[in-house]
């Protein structure tokens, strides 16, 4: 783990340089698609593939609403513009500065009202106990070693009977030896849960750092599902996806979606 004391540092630089590279998630949407938002034709996806099923968003009149670690100018802009004539209020929440200018950049070309905010997904204290109805946080939480505090935080700071929208990854994703897979080869290497700082070599690691790769964590389900429930949210919607030419997507979904409500106990 040497080189690594300040993990949310170096993610945070890695996610710059992915806005440099144009990766997919960093790709802001057109005005076009903020257009037919503001019509009410719009979606989001949590998962790469599979859009959120509308049933599961909550009404929009006055929402305040929060995407988390979600910058790249993609779930914020559609939900600003989805929900602009209701008087929805959209703030997107990412450790990366390149991220939330994305956000920015639409909100500025297309004349949206969205807020952004730079933090860790683990500490959501720059907002108050109750503030928000929905949160959006798609496949993120790979980039943390630890996925229970980020539930704790949305637990936090949801109204009670808010709405917690999550996408994950399955932890099979990460059983595999990605060398092998590159060779294509699906080779059992791993135990769960799985880190890149600790499951793989530091020839492998150093690997990842000079490609400018985040490092990622692979958590168990009991933490990511069983995580959500100890918070006090109660599951009510589950789905599952796949990313097609990703190994060993041919074989099973590797991507989760789920929907809960917020019974904290504390609120």
């Amino acid at each position: 783990m040497e080189g690594f004391v300040d993990l949310h540092s170096y993610n945070r630089r890695a996610w710059d340089k992915a806005v440099e590279r144009k990766s997919r998630w960093t790709v802001p949407v057109s005005s076009d698609t903020v257009a037919a938002a503001r019509r009410g034709s719009w979606e989001i996806v949590l998962t790469p593939t599979k859009p959120v099923p509308r049933k599961w968003f909550p009404d929009f009149r006055s929402a305040e609403i929060l995407c988390l670690a979600s910058g790249g100018g993609q779930q914020g802009p559609v939900l600003a513009a989805a929900g602009e004539s209701a008087g929805a209020r959209v703030t997107v929440f990412d450790v990366s500065p390149r991220q939330l200018a994305q956000d920015r950049l639409v909100a500025e070309r297309d004349g949206l009202g969205l807020e952004t905010v730079e933090g860790d997904m683990r500490d959501l204290g720059a907002f108050s106990d109750g503030k928000f109805d929905l949160i959006v946080h798609p496949c993120s939480n790979l980039f943390v070693p630890d996925v229970r505090p980020v539930w704790r935080e949305c637990a936090r700071v949801l109204k009670r009977g808010g709405v917690l929208l999550a996408g994950f990854v399955n932890p099979v994703l990460y059983l595999f030896d990605q060398r092998k897979i590159d060779e294509g080869i699906l080779e059992i290497r791993h135990e769960l849960p799985y880190s890149d700082l600790a499951s793989i070599t530091k020839s492998e690691r150093d690997a990842y750092v000079r490609a400018g790769e985040a490092m990622e964590f692979g958590h168990t389900l009991t933490d990511q599902i069983g995580g959500q429930l100890d918070a006090g949210f109660v599951v009510t919607g589950f789905y599952e996806d796949r990313w097609e030419g990703q190994p060993p997507a041919e074989y099973t979904d590797t991507y989760i979606g789920s929907r809960a409500l917020n019974f904290h106990h504390l609120q």
